[in-house]
């Protein structure tokens, strides 16, 4: 792949990964992290610069690509004083990878298209062991020829990137997704429960449905640990219910109806209520185990 000038804004446990990634392919990278002992951090183990804001990372990268936690920080780090259009050069692209609504990515699309920018939203799927080994699922909103532009960049970490639309549809495909692994959680989580009091071998239990029509990924990568009580790692609670409360605001936008989200996100509350915020998503089961 030919070496380009990249830019990448927000060194969480997605956004590290991704970015070494990047610097493994060859790529010459600019991190900016909002604590900046993680972007030392992360020049200590790949090879690259930092930069003490977005717009001083972004300033003369072809690529910039950002991973922060919601539309408030999407627009600090896109949008603000110091944020990265404010340096970016025209022809250039954003793309986003954060999880966050499609009216912000529609928002910054606008403030993009009027600097001579293009933008991509592109939320990714895949979680913290996804980024870490270059499989995450990328789904993308924007033009196609800012797309095409960029696609070999963005398959340095994925398994499949797609283009779903225009601006926002990224967003929108991702919400999607969420809402699907929401109402797939609680029915392994009600499964795994009744198997256990019924008398059953929860993991025989598992490795049989797991080979017919009930096979999911939760069930493959989550089942074993769920019935083992342990949640110390993967896709917190915390950021769950962040991305609920986008799907359900865009429902009653759209009309869509999602009793089984609704639901679901209550349930969540119940566990971030326990102190289980940062526990993996699949601790709803803990609300089954611990009834009477």
């Amino acid at each position: 792949m030919t070496s380009r000038k990249l830019a990448f804004l927000g060194l969480g446990v997605m956004g590290s990964p991704m970015a070494g990634h990047l610097a493994r392919a060859g790529h010459a990278v600019t991190v900016y992290n909002r604590t900046a002992a993680k972007s030392a951090e992360w020049t200590q183990k790949h090879s690259g610069k930092t930069a003490a804001t977005p717009a001083a990372a972004a300033a003369g990268a072809e690529v910039v690509l950002m991973c922060v936690g919601n539309d408030d920080d999407v627009r600090a780090v896109a949008l603000g004083g110091d944020g990265a259009l404010a340096a970016m050069q025209k022809g250039s692209v954003l793309v986003d990878h954060t999880t966050a609504s499609a009216t912000v990515a529609r928002e910054v699309y606008a403030a993009a298209k009027a600097r001579g920018v293009r933008f991509l939203d592109a939320p990714v799927s895949g979680g913290q062991a996804g980024a870490e080994n270059g499989k995450l699922t990328i789904m993308v909103g924007g033009d196609a020829d800012a797309f095409a532009g960029v696609e070999s960049v963005l398959a340095t970490y994925a398994r499949a990137v797609t283009l779903m639309g225009g601006p926002g549809s990224g967003q929108l495909t991702k919400m999607v997704n969420q809402i699907c692994i929401a109402g797939l959680v609680e029915a392994l989580s009600e499964g795994i429960d009744f198997a256990a009091r019924a008398g059953l071998d929860v993991e025989r239990v598992l490795d049989v449905i797991s080979k017919g029509a009930a096979q999911s990924w939760q069930m493959e990568n989550r089942g074993k640990t769920m019935a083992a009580d342990q949640f110390n790692f993967g896709f917190a609670v915390d950021w769950m219910r962040k991305d609920l409360a986008i799907c359900l605001a865009e429902a009653r936008a759209n009309g869509a109806a999602l009793p089984v989200t609704a639901i679901v996100d209550q349930f969540y509350a119940r566990i971030q209520a326990r102190g289980g915020g940062r526990w993996d998503t699949s601790s709803l089961i803990r609300l089954l185990r611990d009834a009477t």
